[in-house]
């Protein structure tokens, strides 16, 4: 059970679903997900303002309008899914845990982190655009 109530947070899940994204409820989830082939983008959400400011439509943005593509799009919810989002973090080798987080990760190794530091004061423009630059 969440730190939240679901009503409170649906519209930040939906946010992200309706940009493509898998919501993943369990830790088993989580690894069965990061196990597939190819790249994959994982998105820990947050309640925060930085994620509404900025991560969700960041993110949102590189995929919609700048371009980028994975072969898949995960996120868990932070103080909702609190196993899922452990386990999530499990996989981004040993970095603080922030909320929110944007990770590529290619076969389940990390390729890129952006940590919430990189999410506060910044344009969503930005955010989109060290997404693109991180996918290559």
């Amino acid at each position: 059970m969440g730190n939240y109530p679901e009503y409170m947070v649906a519209p930040m899940r939906d946010e992200l679903t309706q940009a493509g994204f898998e919501h993943l409820m369990t830790p088993e989830d989580v690894d069965r997900a990061l196990a597939r082939p190819g790249t994959t983008l994982l998105v820990v959400n947050s309640v925060c303002g930085c994620a509404a400011a900025g991560a969700r439509p960041g993110v949102v943005l590189a995929l919609t309008r700048l371009g980028a593509t994975f072969d898949h799009k995960v996120t868990v919810f932070a103080g909702m899914e609190k196993e899922a989002t452990a386990r999530a973090r499990e996989y981004f080798e040993g970095a603080a845990p922030s909320s929110p987080q944007a990770a590529i990760l290619r076969e389940g190794r990390l390729v890129h982190l952006m940590q919430r530091t990189a999410f506060l004061d910044r344009a969503p423009e930005a955010i989109a655009e060290e997404l693109v630059a991180s996918v290559g």
